[in-house]
C-alpha cells in the first residue's frame, strides 16, 4: 500500500495523467479529511486524558482525606468519641505528649474517672519510640485516641478544637532532658518555646477558651541554694538550656494570661519516676545496666558530696495534675479578646523527701538482687544541679496535694514493671 507521500508525489516518471490537477485535489481533500479526523481524535484523547487525570486527582485527594494520619469523617468521629464525657460535671481534655511517661498516666487517670480525653504526640526519637508506641497501645485499649502530629502544626491544633470544644488542655509535650540540650539545643526551642506559643495561639482564639495546665520543671530553680525550693524563690539563674526554656515558658504563659484571659497553671515537677518511665532517667538506665552487668556512672558534687533528688512517684504526680485541672478556674477570653482576669498559678509537685543517688542504687540492688558496678565521678558542667527539694505547701492548700509513695515502695513497683515489660521474668527467672 503506497504511503501518503507516494500518493501525493509519485517518484516514477510518466505516471501523471492529463487530469493531474483534479487528481491532486482529490488526494489533497482525502488527506485533509484524514488529517481533520486525526485532529479530532487527538482532541478527544486529550480531553479524555484530562478528564481522567482530573478524576484521578479527585480520587487521590479523597483518598488522602480519608487515609491521612489526621482529618476525614472517620477521624473526626474517633476524636469525638474519645473526647466524650462519661461523668456529671466532667471535662474534655486535650493531652499533649500523651504517649510520654506522665502523659500516658494522666490520660489513663482522666479516662478512668469518666473524663473525655484526646491525646496528641509526635513520637519523636529522643528515646526509643517503641516504648511510646506501647504506651499508645495501652491508651487505645482504654478508649483514648492518640493523634500523631506535631505541636507546631497549627492547622492540626485548630482542627482538633474545631471538632471538639475542649474544656481543658493538659500540656505535657516537651523536649525533655538536661544533658541532651548540649547536643541538640534547637529541639528545645522548637518544642518548649515555639510549640508552646503555637498551642497558646490556638487556645486564645478558641471559643470557648480552655483552661490550661502545663508542665514546667523544678529545673527552673537552677543555681538557687535555698532549700526547700519554694514557688516564691528566684528563678532567674537557670543552669541548663532546658531549664531556660521552661522558665521562658512560665513568662510566655503569664503574657497570654494577662493579655488574652487564659487560665494558666504551671506545674514544676520534681524528678518523676515509675512504671512506663523514660529510659534516659537515671533510675531507668541504672536498672538496665545493672541487669546487663554493665557499670553505672554516679556523679558527685563539690567536695565529693553525693547528689540528691526529690524523687516523686508517678501516681503522686498524677494526683497533682488532676487536682490542678479540677481547680484551674475558667478562662475569661473569647475570640482572642480578654473579658476579665483569669487565674495564673504555679505549683511545685514533689515528694519533699530528697534521697541521695547512692541510696537510690542501694534500693535498686535489693529489688533486682544484683550488685551494681559503680563508677563514681565528679559531676561535669552539663547543666545538672547538686540537689532538689520541693516545698509543696502551696499545692497542699490549693487542692490538698499530698504525696504518699516513698522511694522504696515506688522503685519496687517500677522494677516489677521493668522485669515484666522487658521479659526478664521469663528469660532469667527473676521475681
Amino acid at each position: 500500500m503506497p504511503s501518503l507521500e507516494e500518493e501525493l508525489f509519485p517518484s516514477t516518471p510518466g505516471k501523471f495523467k492529463i487530469d493531474r490537477g483534479h487528481g491532486m485535489n482529490r488526494h489533497f481533500h482525502r488527506c485533509f479529511a484524514s488529517t481533520s479526523t486525526m485532529f479530532l481524535w487527538a482532541l478527544f484523547l486529550i480531553a479524555l486524558t484530562a478528564s481522567y487525570l482530573s478524576f484521578q486527582s479527585f480520587v487521590d485527594s479523597g483518598s488522602r482525606y480519608f487515609s491521612a494520619s489526621w482529618g476525614g469523617i472517620q477521624w473526626e468521629k474517633q476524636v469525638r468519641n474519645s473526647a466524650q464525657i462519661h461523668r456529671p460535671g466532667g471535662m474534655s481534655v486535650l493531652v499533649t505528649g500523651a504517649a510520654g511517661f506522665v502523659g500516658t498516666h494522666v490520660s489513663l487517670a482522666l479516662k478512668k474517672r469518666g473524663d473525655g480525653v484526646v491525646g496528641l504526640d509526635n513520637f519523636n526519637n529522643y528515646y526509643d519510640p517503641s516504648l511510646k508506641r506501647a504506651r499508645k497501645s495501652l491508651l487505645n485499649g482504654n478508649g483514648v485516641l492518640v493523634v500523631e502530629g506535631d505541636l507546631n502544626d497549627a492547622k492540626l491544633l485548630a482542627k482538633l478544637f474545631d471538632v471538639v470544644a475542649f474544656t481543658h488542655v493538659m500540656h505535657l509535650a516537651a523536649q525533655a532532658g538536661v544533658r541532651y540540650a548540649m547536643e541538640n539545643p534547637n529541639s528545645y526551642v522548637h518544642s518548649n518555646i515555639a510549640g508552646l506559643v503555637t498551642l497558646l495561639e490556638v487556645c486564645k482564639s478558641a471559643n470557648p477558651q480552655p483552661s490550661i495546665v502545663w508542665a514546667s520543671s523544678s529545673s527552673v530553680y537552677g543555681l538557687n541554694d535555698k532549700v526547700p525550693f519554694s514557688e516564691a524563690d528566684r528563678t532567674d539563674r537557670p543552669a541548663s538550656l532546658y531549664a531556660a526554656t521552661k522558665k521562658a515558658g512560665e513568662e510566655i504563659t503569664h503574657t497570654y494570661n494577662h493579655i488574652y484571659g487564659l487560665s494558666i497553671t504551671g506545674l514544676r515537677f520534681f524528678t518523676v519516676y515509675g512504671p512506663w518511665g523514660r529510659p534516659d532517667m537515671a533510675y531507668f538506665s541504672f536498672t538496665r545496666n545493672i541487669l546487663q552487668g554493665k557499670p553505672i556512672t554516679i556523679y558527685r558534687g563539690k567536695n565529693r558530696a553525693d547528689l540528691a533528688r526529690d524523687f516523686t512517684y508517678i501516681d503522686d504526680i498524677v494526683k497533682g495534675c488532676l487536682g490542678s485541672l479540677d481547680t484551674s478556674g475558667k478562662s475569661t477570653g473569647s475570640g482572642g479578646k480578654k473579658k476579665g482576669n483569669a487565674p495564673f498559678r504555679i505549683f511545685n509537685l514533689g515528694n519533699t523527701s530528697p534521697v541521695k543517688v547512692p541510696e537510690l542504687v542501694n534500693i535498686l540492688e535489693r529489688h533486682l538482687k544484683v550488685k551494681a558496678k559503680r563508677n563514681i565521678v565528679d559531676m561535669p558542667g552539663n547543666g545538672d544541679v547538686p540537689f532538689t527539694h520541693a516545698n509543696i505547701s502551696y499545692a497542699q492548700r490549693a487542692f490538698g496535694y499530698k504525696p504518699t509513695t516513698d522511694l522504696q515502695t515506688g522503685l519496687k513497683k517500677f522494677v516489677k514493671w521493668y522485669l515484666s515489660y522487658y521479659g526478664y521474668n521469663n528469660r532469667q527467672g527473676l521475681q
